[in-house]
């Protein structure tokens, strides 16, 4: 099955903006070869911390919390009016790190600039799911119309081994506790967002021997809750997980396969970074080009 269900999916409203997911590299796999994607790296802090995330800045890593450095949302519009010289086919433009979209007023603050200036760009917003409640009627009103929420996993005690802390009420939280508010958060945040129309791809990190059995249950609980695609990607290990090892490709298998009795499963991603720009499925990474020029509008501190 591939998310079609005879009950619930069928009977929920399509997604205001669903139509603009056969244009976005990330959400389908016939634009991934088609259509190009900029990520501009605006949002520096966060404000959960995951077992598996070591964010930094250099040039050389390829995978997601990682970028040259850091713009502000006016130099993330310069960079953008580049990247679409550089390529015309960029037809979306995301906000993935190196922190939280949603921990600073950043990312916002980008995709209205972004929005009055280009409105045919699909704006593209990933987040942790811990303020996405809250404010999604802001991400909205900002112009994205395209959603990743990263959601390791429904159950706290599952949960509670993949995060080391949550941050919020003004105190790192950590624990069962921690991870339960952090879940219904996200469930929040994804049911807010849909209401609004907004498409929502949920992001799984695959991590064996925590979450792997796992991965079904979480597809159906945000498939309920307005989710209408579904990505898993496999841990790269690092920071605590250092020592874990990633799944293999029978269990990559067959957690796509539990999660697809729910929701379409998205097959295509190569763990981006923060700064990744250019066609994904054709390998062209035109990063260099935009960041590593000697231009005094970009800030790389």
């Amino acid at each position: 099955m591939t998310g079609s269900l005879d009950d619930g999916k069928s009977k929920r409203e399509t997604p205001r903006y669903d139509h603009l997911v056969r244009k976005h590299p990330c959400f389908n796999g016939e634009a991934h070869v088609k259509f190009g994607r900029i990520h501009l790296p605006v949002s520096p802090a966060c404000n959960i911390q995951c077992r598996y995330c070591r964010r930094g800045y250099n040039k050389w890593e390829q995978r997601p919390g990682v970028s040259r450095g850091v713009l502000t949302p006016e130099e993330a519009l310069l960079t953008l009016e580049r990247a679409l010289e550089l390529c015309p086919e960029i037809t979306v433009a995301g906000i993935a790190g190196p922190g939280d979209t949603l921990a600073t007023d950043h990312a916002l603050e980008a995709f209205r600039l972004i929005h009055r200036r280009y409105p045919q760009i699909i704006n593209c917003l990933s987040t942790n799911g811990l303020l996405l409640a809250e404010k999604a009627e802001q991400i909205a009103q900002a112009g994205v119309v395209t959603l990743t929420v990263t959601v390791n996993a429904i159950d706290p005690v599952i949960a509670a081994q993949i995060y080391e802390e949550v941050r919020f009420d003004g105190k790192r939280q950590q624990g069962e506790a921690a991870a339960a508010h952090l879940i219904r958060a996200q469930l929040a945040g994804i049911e807010a967002a849909a209401r609004l129309g907004l498409s929502v791809k949920v992001n799984v990190v695959l991590i064996p021997g925590i979450n792997d059995g796992h991965i079904g249950e979480v597809a159906r609980v945000t498939d309920e809750a307005g989710a209408s695609n579904f990505n898993i990607i496999p841990l790269i290990p690092q920071y605590e997980f250092q020592n874990h090892r990633p799944p293999d490709c029978q269990e990559l298998q067959a957690a796509r396969e539990a999660a697809e009795t729910y929701l379409p499963v998205f097959r295509h991603c190569r763990h981006c970074r923060a700064d990744a720009c250019g066609i994904p499925g054709k390998g062209i990474d035109l990063a260099g080009q935009l960041y590593d020029r000697p231009m005094e509008t970009f800030s790389h501190g």
